[in-house]
């Protein structure tokens, strides 16, 4: 092994998905590139996709960072987008700011703090995406907070589908398989690119290398976005086969001497 590598998530209780999706991606990358990873998590009481819920949670993460810290992990990831997002327009920036010093208060030597509402926001523009559809499984109400939070950073979302599934554990529950026909019902005209699952509890690994190839564009998920900060937080080449555009070959700035 090259090298062994901890990941520290904080995870709302109900969410079946990060736990699922990042280990297959970068386990894919690990086989490539003869490295391992092992993944440490924490749980914010989360149930419903609503607002309320979705603050009181966030308001958690603080002691989940905390704990993954206590696991001497090398890189932490808040994995919940839309309960970042609906706080208002940046909020990723606060969020991560405020969880990276308490992993500092834990002396941990963590290379850094990413949250998938802060990766999502970094990652399109970094890929040249200006102009996206996107597919959520929320209410459309809080599909809309998502669209705004996109657009005051930059990303103008030319359409956009809501499942309206309001319990997490179901969103948890939806097939993958049905996503090219949810991504059909999208305006693309405009579209430089599609976010194929605007939340990190709807599957959507499966459908990514599908849908690119059906449509010809570049395809973005919040847990691709989220490995791709991964992996440049710990200066490791961004390269995981069926990963999507997010993780398409990209090497690694080389580190300075000295």
């Amino acid at each position: 092994m090259t090298g062994q590598h901890r990941i520290g998530l904080i995870v709302p209780s109900s969410n079946t998905t990060m736990e699922t999706e990042l280990p297959a991606l970068l386990g894919r990358y690990g086989r490539a590139h003869d490295c391992e990873f092992t993944f440490h998590a924490s749980r914010a009481r989360l149930h419903k996709v609503d607002a309320e819920s979705l603050a009181r949670m966030v308001d958690d993460s603080e002691r989940c960072a905390a704990e993954v810290t206590d696991a001497d992990v090398d890189v932490v990831a808040y994995a919940c987008l839309v309960a970042v997002m609906a706080r208002g327009a940046g909020a990723h920036a606060d969020v991560e700011a405020r969880l990276a010093k308490v992993v500092r208060d834990g002396r941990s030597a963590a290379a850094g703090v990413t949250s998938s509402a802060g990766a999502l926001v970094r990652t399109l523009p970094e890929l040249g995406l200006r102009r996206v559809a996107v597919v959520a499984p929320y209410m459309p109400s809080l599909t809309a907070l998502v669209v705004d939070y996109l657009r005051d950073s930059g990303t103008e979302v030319v359409d956009s589908v809501s499942l309206s599934v309001a319990d997490n554990c179901e969103v948890g529950r939806l097939d993958p398989s049905l996503l090219p026909e949810h991504v059909a019902k999208l305006d693309l005209s405009s579209a430089d690119g599609i976010v194929l699952s605007a939340c990190v509890q709807m599957p959507s690994l499966a459908a990514v290398q599908a849908v690119e190839d059906a449509y010809g564009l570049p395809v973005v998920t919040a847990a691709t976005a989220t490995t791709r900060e991964i992996l440049k937080a710990l200066d490791l080449d961004i390269d995981v086969p069926g990963g999507g555009a997010a993780l398409r070959r990209e090497t690694a700035p080389a580190r300075p001497r000295g």
